[in-house]
């Protein structure tokens, strides 16, 4: 297994993460703990020693069972990292009583990573609620040592990434992102990534095979890969990508079973950086997954939109919706005014006139609007995710 250095640590730089457990039948509230704990077992065996989870995760039920596995374990044999839900926007949240009862549920007495759980234009004003004082509160538990190391994790886009570090200065000692070769430009992880870098922040990521699409590519795709790469899995070259950056600590994985993990081990066993002509290959890859379209963001549209929308910033979006739909695209829209939304274009075309590229902005923004409609929204999502842990 291979390690990084973080502080005075050394930590694997493959880490388990439990947002994707075993279940039985199917029920995500329902993780199989036998089988996890085999995967914990194995993991423990194989030197992995970062492993993440969260407040909501499978239903809640994440944490209690990962932390009973792990209670088998010397509490100094493992980093265990969780997060505060700042982003179910629950009103009656409550940072100290919802701490504690993580640790209750996980059975520690403290954290080793802690973050605030998706930084981003819905749940912004959330973590810097001077009322709520949910990073002041985790500074204290810092403190008292309760926490090691403090973070947070995003799906933010890059100026509101910016503007929330610029809030909180020197205050975090890492970052998660999602990342990987289709998201470095899809959802500009490069330039999130960079931001990073400028701000001595080491990356903790998530998603790098972006829910399973990049270990299930085309056959045409894999066949090239296994050309060049004949014993090795499609989901190592998504892996062997973030290797090659240097301000990536962790690299999380899903894993779901114990396959995935003997799969992931192998390549967190052996140094076999890209080559040239293999990362020229994964660009290839992406740019055809992402089908994207030529918006240059050149704003040319938004000076004659009667409604100023930011025109680039739904095209990017709806892109990313068309590729795979995800909560965060969600999200990045509910935080928007509803005048601000694809659903607020009234077609009058004049940004199709003034559109360089020649794209039907209109009709776009009319399919991404009704992709949206068949979509619950992310307030929708936490009040279904409250009702059901109150038992209504």
């Amino acid at each position: 297994m291979e390690y990084k250095k973080f502080k005075d640590i050394q930590i694997s730089r493959l880490g388990f993460g439990a947002m994707r457990l075993p279940v039985v039948d199917g029920n995500p509230q329902e993780i199989d703990q036998g089988k996890l704990d085999e995967m914990v077992d194995l993991a423990m065996s194989e030197g992995i020693n970062y492993f993440d989870t969260a407040f909501s995760y499978h239903g809640g039920m994440s944490e209690v069972c990962l932390g009973k596995s792990l209670r088998r374990y010397h509490r100094n044999s493992f980093y265990l990292a969780s997060k505060m839900p700042g982003h179910e926007l629950n009103p009656n949240l409550n940072p100290k009583a919802t701490f504690e009862k993580q640790l209750e549920k996980c059975g520690v007495d403290y954290f080793d990573f802690y973050l605030l759980h998706n930084v981003c234009e819905l749940s912004i004003d959330v973590y810097t609620d001077e009322n709520l004082g949910i990073v002041d509160y985790l500074l204290e538990q810092k403190e008292k040592g309760k926490i090691k190391y403090l973070g947070f994790s995003t799906h933010a886009s890059f100026q509101t990434l910016r503007h929330f570090l610029d809030i909180f200065p020197n205050t975090f000692d890492f970052v998660q992102l999602q990342l990987n070769y289709l998201d470095w430009t899809m959802q500009d992880a490069g330039e999130k990534y960079i931001l990073l870098r400028e701000r001595n922040l080491p990356v903790i990521v998530m998603e790098p095979v972006r829910g399973g699409a990049l270990a299930n590519l085309e056959e045409k795709w894999v066949k090239e890969m296994k050309a060049l790469r004949p014993d090795e899995s499609v989901a190592s070259w998504a892996f062997r990508f973030l290797k090659m950056l240097d301000g990536v600590q962790v690299v999380l994985s899903g894993m779901s079973n114990l396959e995935q993990m003997k799969d992931n081990i192998k390549t967190f066993s052996s140094k076999k950086p890209l080559k040239e002509n293999e990362l020229a290959l994964l660009k290839n890859i992406a740019e055809n997954l992402s089908d994207m379209l030529p918006c240059t963001a050149c704003r040319y549209c938004t000076k004659n939109c009667p409604l100023d929308l930011d025109i680039p910033r739904l095209l990017k979006l709806y892109n990313e919706a068309k590729f795979s739909y995800a909560t965060s695209i969600g999200m990045a829209i509910d935080a928007l005014p509803e005048n601000k939304r694809p659903s607020a274009c009234i077609g009058c075309g004049n940004c199709k006139k003034s559109c360089p590229q020649g794209i039907d902005i209109p009709t776009l923004l009319k399919d991404f609007d009704e992709i949206l409609k068949k979509q619950k929204s992310w307030n929708e999502i936490c009040e279904e995710r409250r009702r059901h842990a109150e038992g209504k």
